[in-house]
């Protein structure tokens, strides 16, 4: 730590004490002008201000988006939309013109400490100093494109893979596959950018996405994948998991006959309500949440390598310990027994 002069509370027509070598009997007031700062020129920073209650509202908001989001990732992990791949995103709770994803980590073990904050064109706000996905710039562009939406989900539910395989067209087959709205749009990357390794990185990818997506909510990734949007993140996610259930119907259905009886567009429009004018989205959400909450909850921090105990040589110091409580474990058992 660096320290500068100053004029001592005790010698005051003094030039000034070298705070670090001064002797005599100054020297408990010399502890006084011990004043830490980052250089030789500059004063130490101002205290901050409390904040204000303002402030501390935004806080907290931010705090619950945080948590909601980290649930979301974990959800659609559970409910067999995402596996390591895809990604769960938020337009920013106090600021249109940022939007939160997690560092590039697998969904089910998302926590609310791994959120990124991101401008529209997908440039972190600071440096995260971590892996960031490759993919970001289909959340930002829709967030750009479209004021609308609060949330997006990029996923390749194994629900979806045979319509993308065949580029067959999705119809809701039942109720609750409405959110899915009827035959979504298809974008097939290669089209406009010819032969890549499917991944939407560059943001003229993710604009020709989101030109796709239109005013709707599902865009149907030829050979890829599928992209959700929505009006919050609960909503995002009831899309997610009730289009990709009926993604699985329709191709079960299909198996059975040559064709599948669609939901009419005056039926897909009531049923598209489902959500919005009855307790349906809250208590699917309630739902999920329970289901994820048993399956172990918001998955635990990253792993941290564990430092060798002293002294350890050889294999592992705790090896032989293991082995030996294992022991002792499966004797205690034959005893209950």
């Amino acid at each position: 730590m660096l320290y500068f002069y100053t004029p001592c509370p005790a010698d005051p027509a003094g030039p000034g004490c070298p705070v670090f070598d001064r002797p005599g009997v100054f020297d408990a007031a010399r502890e006084g002008c011990r004043l830490p700062i980052r250089d030789g020129n500059t004063a130490p920073e101002k205290p901050k201000k409390p904040a204000s209650p303002e402030e501390k509202s935004v806080a907290l908001s931010l705090t619950e988006a945080r948590r909601e989001l980290a649930l979301a990732n974990r959800i659609v992990a559970n409910e067999g939309v995402i596996d390591a791949f895809g990604h769960v995103s938020m337009r920013h709770p106090d600021d249109p013109g940022r939007y939160l994803l997690s560092r590039s980590r697998a969904p089910e073990l998302v926590t609310p400490d791994d959120f990124v904050e991101y401008h529209l064109d997908s440039v972190p706000v600071r440096d995260p100093g971590v892996g960031q996905y490759s993919e970001r710039v289909i959340h930002g562009e829709i967030y750009k494109a479209r004021p609308d939406v609060m949330a997006v989900c990029h996923h390749h539910a194994p629900a979806f893979m045979p319509l993308l395989a065949t580029r067959a067209d999705y119809v809701p087959v039942f109720h609750l596959g409405a959110v899915g709205g009827i035959k979504p749009p298809y974008w097939d990357q290669h089209d406009e950018f010819g032969d890549t390794n499917m991944l939407v990185v560059k943001p003229e990818e993710g604009a020709s996405l989101a030109r796709a997506l239109g005013q709707g909510w599902m865009v149907l990734m030829n050979r890829h994948g599928v992209t959700v949007a929505g009006t919050s993140v609960k909503d995002c996610i009831f899309r997610c998991v009730y289009s990709a259930m009926n993604a699985a119907y329709q191709v079960q259905a299909l198996c059975i006959g040559a064709s599948v009886a669609s939901l009419t567009p005056g039926e897909a429009q009531l049923c598209g309500r489902i959500s919005t004018a009855t307790t349906g989205l809250e208590r699917a959400w309630e739902y999920w949440s329970m289901r994820a909450t048993k399956a172990g909850g918001i998955g635990p921090a990253a792993p941290r390598a564990v430092p060798a105990r002293k002294g350890a040589t050889g294999k592992a110091a705790g090896s032989k310990v293991g082995k030996g409580s294992a022991k002792k474990t499966k004797a205690g058992a034959a005893r209950r027994r």
